[in-house]
């Protein structure tokens, strides 16, 4: 837009035009052979994940998703104070469950119709005091904040970060690769692992001389931190999980 000088026409003639915005969803005679059920997910629309499935992708990814099914309703983890803000009742407050019920499905979530979760209505959740027959779907910074900032996303990262780092026999190139394919599906180019591991270089001499801020990093989350990493390198490697899971290709469902 700068480059054309403000030229409007121009910049909205060149998405139009652009291979993005006119590739169909639409199958070739060949899927729809190989593949008429689409069990394959070889076809269809992409678009981002709901809320419940964002929080659940990252659980299960970094090896923290509880597969148990049925039982009470559990509280995740939320801001302090969220619930004395809306409600009439002054003594009431929010208690974060702990051990393996911060980690079930978000299907189980207690839901409070006066203080939904935020992190999920950041992501289009309704609020459920209404039927909704559809929801919106919004690109927004604060969700790019929620994925970078919020504890069961950071402490997603660390766990994803400790599953990387006990590869064994592994460089930093390989553990970036098992990343990739871990969240995305598919094997990092030359220049991402390139990108990746630059940022790990530089998280890692910065977490080197500043241990207090790594270990502030690693202490988020209810879970328990291995050990027997060093806490630069995991602060560093959780730095790189967490853009990992930010990620585009990460959160949109193709």
């Amino acid at each position: 837009l700068i480059a054309s000088k403000w030229d409007i026409q121009h910049v909205l003639r060149l998405m139009v035009s652009s291979a993005t915005f006119r590739q169909s969803s639409n199958g070739s005679p060949e899927d729809y052979a190989t593949d008429p059920e689409n069990r394959l997910l070889s076809r269809g629309p992409r678009f981002r994940m709901g809320a419940e499935m964002l929080r659940d992708n990252a659980l299960a990814i970094s090896g923290l998703l509880v597969d148990k099914v049925g039982g009470p309703s559990v509280k995740p983890y939320q801001p302090a104070g969220q619930w004395k803000e809306v409600t009439y009742d002054s003594d009431s407050e929010y208690h974060p469950d702990s051990g393996e019920s911060l980690y079930r499905r978000s299907l189980y979530t207690f839901w409070k119709r006066q203080s939904p979760p935020p992190n999920m209505l950041v992501f289009d959740a309704t609020t459920r005091e209404t039927c909704s027959v559809q929801r919106s779907r919004t690109n927004t910074p604060l969700q790019a904040l929620v994925l970078m900032n919020d504890p069961v996303f950071v402490e997603a990262s660390r766990k994803f970060a400790e599953r990387l780092m006990s590869l064994p026999n592994s460089d930093s190139a390989m553990r970036v690769q098992l990343g990739f394919r871990m969240a995305t599906a598919r094997s990092a180019t030359a220049d991402e692992v390139a990108i990746l591991r630059d940022i790990f270089n530089t998280q890692f001499a910065e977490f080197a001389q500043k241990r207090d801020s790594a270990e502030s990093l690693l202490d988020v989350g209810d879970s328990e931190r291995d050990k027997s990493f060093d806490t630069a390198e995991l602060a560093a490697w959780t730095t790189v999980a967490s853009i990992i899971l930010s990620l585009d290709e990460t959160i949109t469902r193709q």
